[in-house]
């Protein structure tokens, strides 16, 4: 790991400009862990004036469900705030503002940040992939928590991907199981989606191969990714035949009708019919993490396709059963996958047996089955809450909950306990150091073009996550002290002290 460090060097040269360029998140908050919600000091009470923000808002209740557990009948202007600092997931409905009525308890949302400052501002969400250090709300505020809602590719923000990083929020929704609120499934609607017929037959699929389509599909237009997949698929090729569309490793095109890029990320009706005539679908993900799992692995089941899978080290604990995917890390090397693909296309009977799960009573995962019925968020769902919405109304119930447990302890210090701090780990997130999709990083060139972006995006992220945290720890507010921060860090791990 340490030599992966040493490609960095030539970093250290960068000067103030290129760091802000190159801290491309935003830092979030410094959890205290002696921080018992006590009341504010006198210092603290001089960042609450002037109160104006919110006269200046309309606050309207947008939900018409109020939760079995909620008797909060609390006016507008005595309900806690929830900030979104990443503006372009706010509003979710009409205006700047809301009123949620939630499970157990009510709050306000919004997106004006003139209220980040104000007393009764609670919690700040922030999304991953627009966390920017440049536009962190600092000083952090001792009565505020901080929350992270990052359901994307580990790729768009490794800063969370160490501990130094996701230390930073109270609360978390994120594709690892793990975390507060976890999204592991979002990419899946329901198990009807897993249930629906075949689209192309087996023995459709079969006169499709006599007359000269390759058993297996690879379509990607995304090509420098930290996972690497075109070097695998590459070497892939070389052992069974691949028709590779999109712009990736091209070797055949798209028909005319199919080409506009808009079509291939939805399920639009003509794409759909068109991919699924093929047996294996490569569904090799762009970043790998567990628990990180996208259309490109559910799309094909859905189809009555077969994917040929690599993302999630622990995928095989959401399959419908144990033999609906096949595992490209289950296997040695290309060739082997290679040939086992072959002894599938030439055996309808092995074949098959990857479809069985169309068949309900098939489906073994209790698992899979449980999670899909516990889920109280829905995907294109209007019977439940988005994911979005339930993250918030999660956040809202925690806070009340918080500040409750503080005005108790403020009441009675020795009847009732602080409430105590919560803290993400790197279990939230957590994703591993990128590595070659085929053969070991010892063995590239220097000048390979994914050696010289992702490893040192990775270990760039794990400084600035460093840099970020003494940043907060010291309550400073100047973004271009960053800079000072993460030399002092790097000074101190060059003569061992770090």
């Amino acid at each position: 790991m340490m030599a992966g460090r040493g490609r960095l060097v030539p970093c250290v040269c960068l000067g103030l400009f290129g760091v802000l360029c190159w801290v491309w998140v935003s830092f979030a908050s410094f959890p205290d862990d002696q921080l018992h919600m006590e009341a504010l000091d006198a210092v603290d009470r001089g960042a609450f004036q002037p109160q104006s923000a919110l006269s200046e808002m309309e606050f309207a209740s947008i939900s018409s469900y109020r939760g079995p557990g909620n008797s909060d009948r609390r006016s507008n202007k005595e309900l806690p705030i929830l900030l979104w600092w990443s503006g372009g997931l706010f509003p979710h409905f009409p205006g700047d503002t809301e009123r949620i009525d939630c499970a157990t308890s009510s709050c306000l949302v919004t997106s004006n940040r003139k209220v980040q400052l104000y007393k009764r501002t609670a919690s700040i969400i922030f999304y991953g992939t627009d966390f920017r250090a440049y536009e962190a709300p600092l000083p952090r505020l001792r009565h505020q928590t901080w929350a992270l809602f990052h359901e994307e590719s580990p790729m768009n923000n490794y800063i969370l991907s160490h501990g130094p990083g996701i230390r930073l929020f109270n609360y978390t929704a994120t594709f690892r199981r793990e975390s507060d609120y976890p999204l592991t499934l979002q990419w899946l609607p329901s198990l009807d989606y897993l249930l629906e017929p075949v689209v192309v037959s087996l023995e459709e699929k079969n006169r499709l191969r006599r007359e000269g389509l390759a058993p297996v599909l690879y379509m990607q237009s995304h090509c420098d990714v930290p996972s690497d997949r075109n070097r695998y698929v590459q070497e892939l090729m070389k052992y069974i035949q691949v028709d590779s569309y999109g712009k990736c490793l091209n070797n055949k095109p798209l028909p005319e009708h199919l080409e506009d890029t808009a079509t291939a990320t939805g399920e639009e009706a003509g794409f759909m019919n068109f991919v699924a005539r093929y047996k294996f679908h490569l569904a090799l993900e762009n970043g790998l993490c567990p628990d990180y799992m996208t259309e490109k692995l559910w799309r094909p089941l859905h189809q009555g396709c077969v994917p040929v899978y690599r993302g999630s080290s622990v995928v095989a604990d959401w399959m419908p059963n144990d033999h609906s995917t096949i595992i490209i890390n289950n296997f040695p090397s290309p060739k082997a996958l290679g040939e086992f693909l072959k002894r599938l296309d030439e055996n309808d009977d092995e074949y098959a047996k990857y479809l069985d799960f169309k068949n309900p009573s098939h489906i073994t995962n209790t698992r899979l089955l449980e999670a899909l019925e516990a889920r109280e968020w829905g995907v294109n769902d209007m019977s439940k809450p988005n994911y979005l919405n339930g993250y918030e109304c999660y956040v809202c119930d925690q806070e009340n909950a918080r500040l409750a447990a503080e005005r108790a302890y403020r009441k009675a210090p020795k009847k009732n306990q602080p409430p105590q701090p919560k803290m993400a780990n790197n279990s939230h997130m957590g994703c591993p150091l990128p590595s070659p999709g085929y053969g070991q990083v010892q063995d590239l060139p220097a000048d390979d073009g994914w050696l010289q972006i992702w490893p040192q995006d990775y270990w760039q992220s794990l400084d600035q996550a460093e840099g970020l945290e003494s940043l907060i720890r010291h309550n400073e507010s100047d973004p271009s002290l960053l800079w000072k921060h993460i030399q002092n860090i790097a000074v101190s791990r060059a003569r061992g002290k770090h």
